[in-house]
């Protein structure tokens, strides 16, 4: 009986043993399908132009996507204007994010896409430095006479072309054109600009004070203000549409919007 008995448990030991033995192969199975599924587009890449505003989500944003898909994203930054000349040049890269809707239609009219999807709402703000020195409070106080103001191109950036529509809104066209004392081609170097107490005022998008130290952020009222969009697509001359699109989706996903909030934006 005591042998019976001891064989019995043996048993039963060696069939335990060979049940970890599958849960642990089957786990491993599943686990390396997931990795497979997780890293699809792993050693590719894809060329993304954005404007130089949005640099520090998107930043975050193509290392995120790497880390799920195991992708390299580049990223081309510089004025909207200047991106969209490149593209139409050179005919090469797979997506383009733009600072306004505007961009976005322009991409289409080009041909450089059938398409786009808004990703989050673009909103201007006034920037001033620490401090406030000039004690500006609104879009009329700058336009008051002596006021520097540093503002965006009107040809080259969203924000330059988006303030010339806010100022003509408010009626202060002629009055703001008397202050500016210079005209940066992105509104990353007038945030510089008013940091560095170069100018009284300027004009930003709101999502660009986020989190900086040197300037301060004044609310324009909504219906003094001109909200845009961020316009996203994937380029007609890409060479790989699946990982473009890919990208493109990644902005929209949850994942993306939780990037685009932690960095100021307002999301749709």
């Amino acid at each position: 009986m005591k042998k019976l008995a001891l064989i019995m448990t043996l048993l039963l030991v060696f069939v335990f043993v060979l049940a970890g033995c599958s849960n642990s192969d089957d786990n491993s199975s599943s686990t390396d399908k997931n990795t497979e599924q997780t890293l699809k587009y792993q050693g590719q890449s894809l060329t993304v132009y954005s404007g130089a505003g949005l640099s520090k989500a998107m930043d975050e944003m193509g290392q995120a996507f790497e880390e799920k898909y195991g992708a390299k994203v580049n990223f081309n930054y510089a004025g909207c204007a200047q991106l969209l000349g490149q593209m139409e040049i050179n005919k090469t890269g797979d997506v383009f994010v733009g600072g306004s809707i505007g961009d976005g239609d322009t991409a289409v009219q080009k041909g450089f896409t059938d398409k786009y999807i808004e990703v989050a709402y673009h909103i201007p703000a006034i920037a001033v430095p620490k401090g406030n020195p000039a004690g500006i409070t609104s879009l009329a106080d700058m336009a008051k006479p002596g006021v520097k103001l540093i503002l965006g191109d009107t040809q080259s950036n969203a924000i330059g072309k988006k303030g010339e529509k806010i100022f003509a809104k408010n009626n202060l066209t002629d009055a703001i054109a008397d202050n500016v004392v210079a005209r940066d081609a992105t509104v990353n170097e007038i945030v510089t600009q008013i940091g560095l107490k170069q100018g009284d005022a300027g004009l930003i998008w709101e999502d660009n004070g986020y989190g900086a130290e040197d300037i301060e952020v004044i609310t324009i009222p909504e219906d003094q203000n001109a909200i845009d969009k961020v316009p996203a697509c994937v380029l007609s001359f890409t060479t790989n549409k699946e990982l473009a699109q890919a990208f493109v989706d990644f902005l929209s996903s949850k994942e993306g919007k939780e990037i685009f909030v932690k960095h100021g934006f307002k999301t749709i």
